[in-house]
């Protein structure tokens, strides 16, 4: 029986082959944990090509400039240095009022009996809702706005004409405006008057007992004429600056939130990492995720995803204006082929419930492409030789001598043609 050559099979896993690597040509249909680096880079404000539109920054000295000056802060929020102006009385304020007259038998004070000194002390009374107060001879008082010296000056006035040579003391018995409230995570929350002195937002913490809670989540939030910012209990005590004057009316709220970023794509490790400090950087950060896969992951590709403030992405120097609404989506590239980019990561800073994803290199997409069409051409190789092998052993049993083959060299040669 005469050599059988079968080459369909060759032709068929050609075939196969060519039309992988037609529709697969971006390696699409190959399984990945994100998106390769770039898809990132391309068009990414295509409102048609995305489902929602990003800017890309690459991360720079100056990009990391910008964010630094954006870490939260008190000092940056409010601007007032100084302690609370002299202290004026309000209304509902107690307020102490004493007379003294140059000698006995004054208008208020009289000749008889023996006396301790020549001055009387008004019952304290309340500032009324209309600013006033009342003297015995004097009448209403305006009080409401006015320091105490002033309020001295304005009674002597009064009673100059009638008593003998007059002086007023005017003193506070009792502060019920110009306070401010410290509530939350303290032992003793409660409201304290503002001191003329001044203190500032530790001193009040210090007031209400302290924290009630040790740790690196402890966050304070000062609200002052309707405004509220909050900052890291830990940027008050590093730095100093954060720890600004109290104000009367001011609100300071202390609470607990835990700061957390999640990590995806080429990471040693995936999942939800805690800061575990008050101020983390990009650095920290990938060390704490285990750093990058160093057989997968491409250290030119590392992207932080993060909704920025929309003046702070301006000044990031995105196209603003091609984005709607108060957030824009930003994607932080980070290039840690180049040697400085490490000096760059732990500048970078961290805020809460980033994203940080590490793309796969090139060479590995390449790879898993290339192994799936060794597993496609194997599996479209091995009916045919089956059969193939199959005629071989019966040709062998009848006797004949066949030459199987199914590739460009003999693969199974039986006996001898005659």
């Amino acid at each position: 029986m005469g050599a059988v050559l079968i080459s369909s099979s060759q032709k068929t896993a050609r075939l196969v082959a060519a039309a992988l690597m037609a529709s697969c040509s971006a390696c699409t249909m190959m399984p990945v944990s994100g998106p390769q680096s770039i898809d990132v880079a391309a068009d990414p404000q295509s409102v048609q090509a995305r489902a929602l539109p990003y800017a890309l920054v690459p991360v720079t000295p100056a990009v990391v400039d910008v964010l630094e000056r954006h870490i939260p802060r008190l000092s940056g929020a409010f601007m007032t240095r100084t302690p609370p102006k002299a202290f004026r009385f309000g209304k509902g304020d107690i307020v102490s009022v004493t007379i003294f007259e140059a000698a006995a038998g004054g208008l208020f004070t009289s000749n008889a009996g023996v006396r301790a000194g020549n001055f009387i002390t008004v019952p304290n009374q309340a500032v009324d809702e209309k600013g006033n107060i009342t003297v015995p001879y004097g009448g209403e008082i305006r009080a409401a706005g006015r320091t105490p010296s002033e309020i001295q000056t304005d009674i002597t006035e009064r009673l100059k004409a009638r008593a003998l040579e007059p002086q007023v003391v005017v003193a506070l018995a009792e502060q019920r405006t110009g306070l401010y409230s410290v509530l939350g995570d303290v032992r003793a929350a409660g409201r304290f008057p503002a001191q003329p002195s001044g203190e500032r937002v530790l001193d009040g913490i210090a007031r209400a007992g302290g924290p009630g809670s040790q740790g690196y989540d402890l966050w304070v939030a000062l609200e002052r004429n309707g405004r509220r910012v909050s900052a890291p209990f830990g940027a008050l005590m590093d730095e100093p600056a954060n720890n600004i004057y109290l104000q009367p009316n001011d609100v300071v709220f202390l609470y607990s939130q835990p700061q957390t970023f999640l990590a995806f794509g080429a990471a040693g490790g995936q999942g939800q990492f805690k800061f575990e400090a008050w101020r983390v950087s990009l650095a920290e950060a990938l060390a704490k995720q285990g750093g990058l896969n160093d057989s997968l992951a491409d250290p030119a590709a590392v992207f932080l995803y993060r909704g920025e403030p929309r003046e702070v992405a301006r000044q990031l120097g995105a196209e603003v204006e091609k984005f709607d609404g108060p957030v824009i989506p930003v994607i932080y590239q980070l290039n840690l082929r180049d040697p400085s980019g490490y000096f760059l990561a732990q500048r970078f800073p961290m805020r809460n419930k980033d994203v940080i994803y590490s793309s796969n290199a090139q060479a590995v997409e390449a790879s898993k492409f290339l192994s799936f069409v060794r597993t496609v051409l194997a599996t479209v190789n091995d009916p045919v030789i089956y059969a193939t092998n199959g005629y071989a052993l019966n040709a062998a049993a009848r006797g004949g001598a066949t030459t199987i083959i199914t590739t460009p060299t003999p693969i199974a040669t039986t006996g001898a043609t005659p």
